[in-house]
């Protein structure tokens, strides 16, 4: 029983080990990110290491997806340092028309520290965000004080299992595809409909005025036999 025991107990460790290792990992979150506008996006660090504190930061920006600048919020304790690269060829009509030469290359954060149990959040603002695309990949390099670099660079692939180390990924909100068009013009659908209600009110007078035409028809009713017999003794009546 006491082997069982702790085959249990190492067992629930390694599980749990498993899940916060799956969860500890440095994330990207945004208000509101939509193709063509500005974003303030977050980096949140957590520090997984009981025994070691995070101090150094590194996130790449994605290359086939180039912003031209960033602003950085100022974090306590920590100096940011944006790193920029020449672009191989220009991008033209970038943002409000111009033309984009150069693009942020990485953003680092130093100089402070995420102590066991806790986690920073870095906040940035960029844009404009590309058309087409529903996620942009920031891979993230988080250093320890001992010296250990952990590598969040792994990109998860569909239907696949999440990877050990995840790269930071930003989820674009895509606009809502418009309803198909059938090609019918508006006003024809209007007058459509006003022909069909006209042709349920003429059915209806019609319907109506039916009963009365078929009496109009079908003439006077003839007299009974009783009402004939009086009628004929009046006329002989009158005669003499």
């Amino acid at each position: 029983m006491l082997r069982g025991l702790v085959v249990a107990s190492v067992a629930g460790a390694a599980l749990l080990a498993g899940a916060q290792a799956a969860v500890a990992h440095v994330t990207v979150t945004a208000d509101n990110p939509e193709p063509g506008g500005y974003t303030k996006a977050a980096f949140r660090v957590p520090n997984e290491r009981a025994d070691a504190s995070t101090t150094r930061l590194e996130v790449a920006f994605p290359a086939d997806h180039p912003f031209g600048k960033v602003s950085v919020a100022p974090v306590p304790g920590w100096t940011a340092t944006v790193a920029t690269r020449k672009l191989a060829a220009p991008i033209h009509g970038h943002g409000h028309g111009g033309t984009l030469t150069e693009g942020v290359e990485s953003i680092t954060w130093q100089g402070g520290e995420v102590k066991p149990g806790e986690f920073v959040e870095f906040p940035v603002s960029f844009g404009p965000l590309p058309h087409g695309v529903d996620g942009l990949v920031f891979k993230a390099l988080q250093t320890y004080s001992d010296g250990e670099v952990v590598r969040w660079i792994e990109v998860g692939q569909a239907g696949a299992p999440e990877p050990e180390y995840p790269a930071p990924v930003l989820a674009v909100h895509l606009p809502a595809a418009p309803a198909a068009e059938d090609g019918t013009d508006p006003l024809a659908r209007v007058l459509g409909v006003v022909g069909l209600v006209t042709a349920f009110g003429a059915l209806a007078a019609c319907v109506a005025v039916l009963p009365a035409a078929r009496r109009r028809a079908a003439g006077p009713r003839p007299p009974a036999p009783v009402e004939a017999a009086v009628a004929a003794i009046g006329r002989q009546k009158e005669q003499v």
